[in-house]
């Protein structure tokens, strides 16, 4: 994951990374509709002008919802030095 403040006053967003080594199409499709549902409550909390880039590791294909919740805030945690 990596925050990058770009300084201007633009609405904060994300991208998503989630290589073929997470899994088949179908599964990368769903590991990203799973994480872009958990980014939908993140981003508005972001400082404006911040892009979010959060790449999938290939375990987030057998993780269930709560634990990328758990793994997306805390990332997010020590990223802002929390």
């Amino acid at each position: 994951m990596h925050l990058l403040p770009s300084g201007e006053p633009t609405a904060p967003r994300a991208g998503l990374v989630v290589s073929k080594a997470v899994g088949g199409s179908v599964v990368r499709s769903r590991v990203a509709r799973r994480l872009r549902h958990l980014l939908r409550e993140v981003v508005p909390t972001l400082p404006p002008g911040t892009g979010l880039v959060v790449r999938a590791a290939p375990s987030a294909a057998t993780a269930d919802s709560d634990a990328l919740g758990r793994d997306l805030r805390g990332a997010l945690d020590r990223l802002a030095g929390r």
